[in-house]
């Protein structure tokens, strides 16, 4: 009995030496990352100078413009009387929009096909521009997954500055199944964070395919009124629609609101390369930042673009002078617009200043597309890598004082050789992305 006794309380302390050894020994370390480059393989769009690609592209670059007038049908108001009608649209003091156009010739969005669902349910205007736009960027890359396992492997990262986000998440479902679904929500940088969290999945392994970018539509009475109640719309150009959105311009009162979406696919490299697919540019860099300043204005030394920038360029392994072009978030209001070129000049010193940099923001042509502007805006920059040229700045006739001749925004498209490019986003709250697009890495 006392031997039995004595084995147990041997065997007792050896399970509870054993116990204190296993908790004091660390945990091997987690297995690292491999180093998964991605890259863009396709490209869709719907903004206001047409639906697709080409249409928009080709109108940016001859130097259309897609912002006209907004009469009462476009606030959307059908269930209210006339009366109250015209009242809301006489008390908007902005009257001018970036509105995607509709109607069934090409380069137009076909309102029929998209906006009602195969089971004849109404789709959300802004879930239907994504819808559109994702369409054409997977055909475009010729990424139709079949099989369980790919399914698996691609993934949606879409958002929007405004709407519902089960709305974006039910849109996500419909593009393909399984794999990681992820809705952005951060003002009008959310279109740039879809693109840097998409990218972030393929390269932690998540996903070989991202279906990634932003969607808005956001014209109507109630938006509207909003940005007017903060005084953040053009005021000014109401009997010149076309002149109303003017970055970098001293004229400039305000940004003009647009509607649209932009969906890359986002893709690793070793994937890409093993079915052929065709390669526009390699995402190399994702810089954000949160500066909390003011819920509308961007701190006077602009910190937050500038980490932002910084960020991106860390990460990309590039040196500032390798960049050839920067797509500008300015939006043409007169605070944002000169704080965002200080910044480009703080990060790009010499090569900003000696004319070596070329840059410019297309929100002359198709005004600010809130949510959606920093995917739209990343196309026009892959673009811009894959065709060499550089799109220009609508109206600026008369540029703000802090340009000179060397250091000044395109006036004109500019065909030129783009090894790298940057395209920023900033937000309302603060909330920055920057995002570093490199020409194709060599498959051979």
């Amino acid at each position: 009995m006392a031997r039995s006794c004595w084995h147990k309380l041997k065997t007792e302390c050896c399970f509870d030496l054993a116990r204190r050894l296993s908790s004091s020994a660390s945990l091997p370390p987690p297995p690292l990352s491999s180093s998964r480059r991605v890259v863009v393989t396709g490209l869709g769009m719907v903004t206001p100078l047409g639906c697709g690609v080409e249409t928009t592209w080709k109108r940016l670059i001859e130097g259309k413009c897609g912002i006209r007038a907004v009469t009462p049908e476009d606030l959307k108001m059908s269930a209210f009387d006339k009366e109250t009608q015209m009242l809301t649209f006489d008390q908007l003091t902005s009257k001018v929009a970036a509105i995607v156009p509709c109607g069934t010739n090409p380069g137009e969005f076909n309102e029929e096909l998209w906006l009602n669902s195969r089971e004849h349910r109404s789709v959300a205007r802004f879930i239907s521009y994504a819808l559109c736009a994702a369409d054409e960027a997977l055909k475009d890359a010729k990424w139709v997954p079949t099989e369980q396992e790919q399914m698996e492997r691609t993934g949606v990262s879409i958002g929007g500055g405004t709407g519902s986000i089960s709305d974006i998440l039910d849109a996500a479902q419909m593009i393909c199944e399984k794999g990681p679904n992820h809705a952005a929500v951060t003002a009008c940088a959310t279109g740039a964070h879809s693109i840097g969290d998409a990218m972030r999945m393929v390269q932690f392994g998540d996903a070989d395919v991202m279906v990634a970018g932003g969607t808005e539509s956001s014209i109507d009475a109630l938006s509207i009124a909003g940005f007017c109640r903060a005084r953040a719309l053009t005021t000014k150009y109401n009997s010149s629609p076309v002149e109303a959105s003017r970055p970098f311009d001293c004229g400039r009162d305000g940004f003009v609101i647009g509607e649209g979406s932009g969906v890359l696919i986002l893709e690793e490299l070793e994937h890409a390369k093993s079915r052929g697919a065709k390669i526009y540019a390699e995402v190399r860099g994702y810089g954000m930042s949160g500066d909390a300043y003011h819920i509308t204005q961007p701190h006077t030394d602009g910190r937050g673009a500038i980490l932002a920038m910084t960020r991106a360029l860390k990460q990309s392994g590039l040196h500032s002078n390798q960049v050839d072009y920067v797509n500008a978030h300015a939006t043409s209001t007169p605070l944002g617009d000169a704080i965002e070129a200080n910044a480009i000049k703080s990060i790009f010193v010499d090569h900003a200043t000696s004319g070596g940099l070329a840059f410019s923001s297309t929100k002359g042509a198709v005004g600010h597309l809130l949510g959606a502007a920093g995917a739209v805006e990343a196309i026009f920059t892959v673009l811009a890598i894959h065709n060499g040229i550089a799109p220009l700045t609508l109206n600026v006739t008369k540029p703000d004082p802090i340009f000179n001749d060397a250091f000044m925004p395109l006036t004109a498209s500019k065909e030129m050789p783009v090894r790298a490019a940057l395209s920023n986003s900033f937000g309302f709250g603060g909330t920055n992305a920057s995002l570093l697009f490199a020409s194709p890495p060599r498959t051979d």
